[in-house]
């Protein structure tokens, strides 16, 4: 279960929040705290909870199983 959180987190963290390259502004945009972004950026622990992977999909216009899909799980 620890790989496939980390899968889901480097995704979102190389795909989106650091070519973003600014917490403040992704999180505006994803309806998240930036808190949560700077733990997805740094935190190498950080178990990313099922709504904010929700607000970010909601955000981007994409279906969960998309996202998933995307993520290759």
């Amino acid at each position: 279960m620890n790989s496939v959180n980390r899968q889901i987190v480097e995704f979102i963290r190389d795909n989106w929040v650091i070519p973003t390259n600014n917490n403040s502004l992704f999180a505006k945009e994803h309806f998240i705290d930036e808190k949560t972004v700077r733990r997805i950026r740094e935190d190498k622990e950080y178990q990313i909870a099922l709504t904010t992977i929700m607000r970010i999909c909601e955000a981007r216009n994409l279906k969960l199983y998309e996202f998933f899909k995307m993520v290759g799980i």
